[in-house]
Order: structure tokens, then sequence, then C-alpha cells
């Protein structure tokens, strides 16, 4: 099984760029989006009916923000939007869909640059994401939790590291959360299997960063320590474009 996950930067600009062509020629087993900005109503039939597909969509209460979506070749077993707090759910942050075997976490994680109050809300998001994690594992799930994180855990994980060391997305207290779900038995499924591998899954707009290909790891694949042995491969598309991050994918033998 090939779980893919893509922050879109935006379903319907993606969507103009040749998305649905992609997928379908892809072939996908489940493919997670975050960053979709856009609610059902605004999607054509085109985004919510993918042929072969089954589709599941959480927005923000905001209008064009956050978002993610769930595509699956296989139906879940049940699908539920967000973690049952609504000072983080009213932000269409997260689907979690069931399936034989795991539970799956589709999850776009706030970005800190704004302000403190928005890196509080990212840490405060953070530790919720542990908190339901370890609630579902008491429940005997193994987790599948992939989407972007908004962090690079360490200077491998960006081109530029010393520039950024006070920037959020590469901040101490934000690259100590990834060691403290690590530590809980959460396993970063590229590295563990390519711990030398320099490879970007986003990308600056800015002063050419994907041709230079100064970019940042922040999109990931965790599974929880139960699946670990069931990981085939991780994989970055860099070669995917239509946005300034590109596909990472977990195949998974499930």
């Amino acid at each position: 099984m090939k779980i893919y996950s893509w922050n879109v930067n935006g379903i319907r600009a993606v969507q103009k760029k040749g998305f649905v062509d992609w997928v379908l020629k892809e072939q996908p087993d489940i493919l997670c989006l975050q960053e979709t900005k856009a609610n059902v109503e605004q999607l054509g039939e085109e985004l919510l009916n993918i042929s072969g597909y089954h589709a599941s969509f959480n927005s923000a209460e905001r209008k064009g923000y956050s978002g993610v979506a769930t595509y699956s070749r296989t139906e879940p077993l049940k699908i539920d939007h967000g973690f049952g707090v609504e000072r983080f759910d009213s932000e269409g942050r997260v689907i979690v869909s069931e399936y034989p075997g795991f539970t799956l976490l589709n999850i776009y994680f706030p970005n800190g640059q704004k302000d403190d109050e928005r890196l509080a809300y990212k840490m405060d998001f953070y530790d919720a994401t542990l908190d339901f994690c370890e609630s579902l594992r008491k429940k005997g799930k193994k987790l599948v939790i992939c989407g972007d994180y908004n962090t690079a855990h360490r200077e491998i994980d960006l081109k530029n590291p010393k520039p950024n060391a006070k920037r959020s997305g590469f901040l101490p207290v934000e690259r100590e959360w990834i060691d403290r779900f690590i530590a809980a038995g959460y396993v970063d499924t590229f590295r563990s299997l390519y711990p030398e591998t320099v490879k970007y899954s986003w990308w600056s707009y800015r002063f050419s960063a994907r041709k230079n290909n100064a970019g940042w790891r922040i999109d990931y694949h965790f599974v929880s320590s139960d699946l670990a042995d069931k990981v085939r491969d991780a994989m970055i598309l860099n070669e995917v474009t239509g946005s300034d991050h590109c596909p990472v994918v977990l195949e998974l033998d499930v």
C-alpha cells in the first residue's frame, strides 16, 4: 500500500496544473492533502469524485484557509474530523481515517511564523496531537501520522540551518517536540530508512529556492513503533510540481 501526502497550497490552484490527471496516473492507494483552502461547496465534480476514490474533506471555518482532504481507493471503516477540541478543530486541520490494520491521521500542522501567539498555538496543537495519538494507541490502534508538520527536525533537513535557527520552523522548542514525539514511540519513516540522505519537501517561492534546491524537509510520515516493521519504503517526489511542497510517500506492507 502506498500512502501519499502533499501540501497542495490550494486544491483549486493545483487542479489547474493537472492534479487529477496526476492522481489517475500515479494511482496512490491513499492520498492525503493539506492546505486545500476550500470548502466542499466550492469544489466541482472533478475534485469531489475522482474516479476510483472515496473522498473526505475537512475545511476551516475561515474561508480560503487551511483545510485537509483524504482520497482513498478503499472506503475507510470510519472517518472523524479533528481532535474534539474546538480551538483546533475550527481550523480544519485533521482527518482521522480507520482502515483494517491501522488508523491514518492526515494533519496540517500550524505555521508559527506570524507572531508569538501563533507559535504558542502551534506548540499547543503539537501537544494535542501527541495526546490524541496516545489516546488512540491506548485503544490498541496502530497509527500512521502524515502531513505538513511545519518543522524541520535536524540540520540535515534544511539547506541553511544556521540562518534559520531563530525562525519558526526550526526553533529549538519545535525541534524538541519532534524529539519527544519520537521518544514516545513514533518513527520518522524517511529518516529511519535514509539517515544520511538530503532531500527536501518544501521550497520558498522566493530567491529561486526550488531551482537552487534551498529547501526544507517538513512533510513526514510517522508511524507508531508497532507498525515500523511494516514500512517498506519512504519517498520524496521532488520532481512533482504544482505547489511549493512536493508529495511524500510511505509504502506500507499491510
